[in-house]
């Protein structure tokens, strides 16, 4: 039954239908294989719909609302206006400061491809304009917004969360640990590459141009300090956290900035519904495959017979990355989320391992598949936004791509980079 499953759906993904359809195809054959026929079809129907009824999910939507916002408005320039006012001057400051409005914006928006057009659009020429390579630049900005990933609020966190049944406040606690260190490399990469490259460094600024930038700052930066603090501090959930977000984000672009008009209204709630949809019949789509193999008790005769369950932790750690890693590569993030998670969690569960620790490796594995030939979707975010060839793209990405394995390396032997700030806060 397995092997026509996933023969059918490698099938329709080859001739190029969209992930929805082949993750229902294979539920649906497996439904019938298993219960001899169409007759009951409406159990499988609830446990799709089953997928997208947990409360937590309606901060999907809200996050992706508030990243619409934000990209049309203000809040994007203002975040790279501050960073450039401290580290421009400095050798590869600009690079630095690429990677450290990603990482600003991705704890505002939550969403890598709002990152790579909201920090990449205005950023991009000036650094061609500063002397660096194109494929460095483009390399550095899809990599750096995978950061959003780690960095809360994150859509994939959420999605994890929802499958894993694993606390969504304790993830996004744990990706703060992990995206500062990844941002850490970044920024060492960046000025090693000026200082060999003898990138011409910006001017100087002020300090009253620095102080001006921070007072522009401070409204954007509200962001992570709502969401963070709010939820730290028990004001509220991951989910209210995020409907606050969203008339946090009206207040400033549409009152407190004017950046926009009402009458953009409609195109922004239109752009976050089609995103919505998307998102939400991929998730319930993937819980239907999900149940399907796991009551055909697939996931543990696939671990069974690869020994995971006799690897031990590490070994588990170590399997998990290099799947959701290959996985990434081909796939859509959220839907290699839905359907590998539950492959997994048996030997997570069977070896002891905090499902904490696992949701943020699988969200870093998630980040560096996205960006990481042949088809992360963040590689096509960028040739769709930049208008550049494919092997441009891409060209500058290995060393990013390895220092993102590092991190995943020195996350398993050294656990409490993610736990310690979750141990401190929760425990």
């Amino acid at each position: 039954m397995a092997a026509i499953m996933f023969s059918a759906m490698v099938l329709l993904l080859l001739l190029g239908f969209p992930m929805m359809v082949p993750l229902i195809t294979g539920a649906v054959i497996g439904f019938t294989m298993m219960f001899g026929g169409f007759g009951q079809m409406e159990t499988l129907i609830q446990q799709m719909l089953a997928g997208i009824r947990p409360a937590s999910l309606i901060a999907v939507p809200m996050f992706i609302l508030a990243a619409d916002i934000m990209t049309r408005g203000h809040s994007a320039e203002r975040l790279i206006n501050m960073v450039m006012s401290f580290i421009g001057h400095i050798k590869g400051g600009l690079a630095v400061s690429t990677a450290a409005s990603c990482t600003l914006f991705g704890a505002v928006s939550g969403s890598t491809q709002a990152t790579v057009v909201a920090i990449g659009s205005p950023l991009r020429p000036r650094m061609l304009k500063a002397g660096y390579k194109d494929p460095f630049t483009l390399a550095l900005i899809i990599n750096a917004s995978d950061i959003a990933f780690l960095i809360p609020p994150s859509i994939g966190m959420i999605v994890y969360g929802v499958i894993s049944e694993t606390s969504i406040g304790e993830l996004f606690i744990a990706g703060i640990g992990p995206g500062l260190m990844i941002l850490t490399m970044f920024s060492i990469y960046c000025i090693i590459y000026a200082h060999i490259k003898d990138v011409p460094t910006e001017d100087k600024a002020s300090w009253r141009e620095r102080l001006s930038s921070v007072r522009l700052a401070l409204w954007p930066l509200g962001f992570p300090v709502i969401i963070v603090g709010g939820i730290y501090g028990g004001v509220f959930s991951p989910t209210e956290a995020a409907a606050v977000c969203v008339l946090y984000a009206l207040i400033l672009e549409f009152v407190i900035f004017r950046s926009l008009k009402t009458t953009e209204i409609w195109a922004i709630a239109k752009s976050t519904g089609l995103i919505t949809a998307v998102v939400f019949i991929l998730v319930a789509a993937g819980n239907g495959f999900s149940w399907i193999i796991s009551f055909a008790q697939i996931p543990e005769a696939v671990l069974s017979a690869v020994g995971i369950n006799e690897a031990g932790p590490v070994g588990v750690l170590i399997a998990i990355c290099v799947a959701f890693f290959v996985a990434c590569m081909f796939v859509d993030p959220i839907v290699v989320i839905l359907v590998l998670t539950p492959i997994f969690m048996p030997a997570v569960e069977a070896t002891g391992l905090d499902p904490v620790l696992v949701g943020i490796l699988i969200t870093l594995q998630v980040a560096i598949g996205s960006a990481t030939p042949p088809f992360g979707c963040d590689i096509f975010t960028a040739i769709a936004i930049f208008k550049r060839p494919y092997m441009e793209v891409i060209r500058g990405t290995p060393p990013f791509v390895i220092m993102l394995v590092v991190a995943a390396a020195l996350l398993i032997m050294f656990p409490q980079i993610a736990l310690g700030l979750r141990d401190l806060m929760y425990n």
